[in-house]
């Protein structure tokens, strides 16, 4: 039972940190991505291979992990420069079937199909370490850079850019910069999740990363309540939980428990938007999720 609910809270910690990451610019920067996943897989990857070819040490995996997503990051930025609303989430759909294509067929870099396997465990210092300490510490420090950003210059021309993209560019934001730097971090913030969920399963393949694993972490973002600091991880933190108290109800046969866990979504998520648009944790006499 300890080694489930530890098991439970590395993935908390580590979800936390995609749907900490997606909030930052869907809920500061307005730019709403579908391929929050693609960053992930590449993270996922780019760790394991650190640790399968080289060293499995967690701090260099994460690091080059953030800098693989975080470079590749302008395959998000540059459809962002260009289009806005709808557009974008379809640009950012197409990037993400792309990917899951990518992730199947690279099988040099990512296993293919079967995926990467015999993940050496993680270390520190040549010490091997649990992967929970340090997903809490990274989750941490991306909810302490998220709060600074949020309240400095960078955050309010995030925050104009998102209510009026148009005026913030005529008062001499740089909105291109602005947007090109939130999405890398945004991306390399992900990057980190991926390496530090290769290094706990010992194992990734494409099944990790797909539309559905974008959706789930807009779910969390959405029902926490987006550009918030707490919203996300409070999406998180139920999303992953319910499944494990779906399992434990007897009347649920366990063939049905992913159905009805769906079904538990759907429902959330329409009922989130008619009594509470805002999320669990936005201001809704704002209509908007502010702090």
């Amino acid at each position: 039972m300890i080694a489930y609910a530890a098991n439970l809270a590395t993935l908390v910690a580590i979800f936390g940190i995609l749907a900490a990451t997606l909030n930052f610019v869907v809920g500061f920067a307005g730019i709403f991505s579908v391929a929050h996943a693609v960053f992930f897989g590449l993270g996922a990857y780019a760790g394991a291979q650190v640790a399968l070819l080289l060293v499995p040490d967690a701090l260099l995996a994460c690091l080059v992990a953030a800098i693989v997503a975080g470079g590749l990051s302008l395959c998000l930025a540059l459809p962002a420069l260009r289009v806005r609303g709808e557009y974008f989430v379809a640009a950012s759909l197409g990037l993400q079937m792309m990917a899951t294509t990518l992730f199947s067929e690279a099988k040099p870099l990512t296993g293919g199909i079967g995926g990467l396997v015999a993940i050496p465990r993680p270390t520190v210092a040549g010490i091997e370490v649990n992967v929970l300490p340090l997903a809490l510490v990274a989750l941490a420090l991306i909810l302490f850079l998220t709060a600074r950003l949020q309240r400095g210059a960078f955050g309010r021309s995030l925050q104009s850019i998102r209510d009026a993209e148009s005026a913030a560019e005529a008062l001499g934001k740089n909105v291109a910069a602005v947007k090109t730097l939130a999405v890398a971090f945004a991306c390399a913030g992900a990057g980190i999740g991926g390496a530090l969920f290769a290094l706990h399963l010992s194992f990734v393949n494409v099944e990790s990363f797909t539309m559905d694993q974008s959706v789930l972490v807009m779910a969390m973002v959405i029902i926490g309540g987006t550009g918030t600091l707490w919203g996300p991880l409070l999406g998180a933190i139920l999303l992953l939980s319910l499944p494990a108290g779906l399992a434990f109800l007897p009347f649920i046969p366990p063939t049905e428990v992913g159905a009805v866990q769906q079904i538990i979504y759907g429902l959330a998520m329409t009922l989130l938007m008619i009594f509470r648009p805002a999320g669990l944790v936005g201001d809704l006499s704002k209509g908007r999720a502010t702090a």
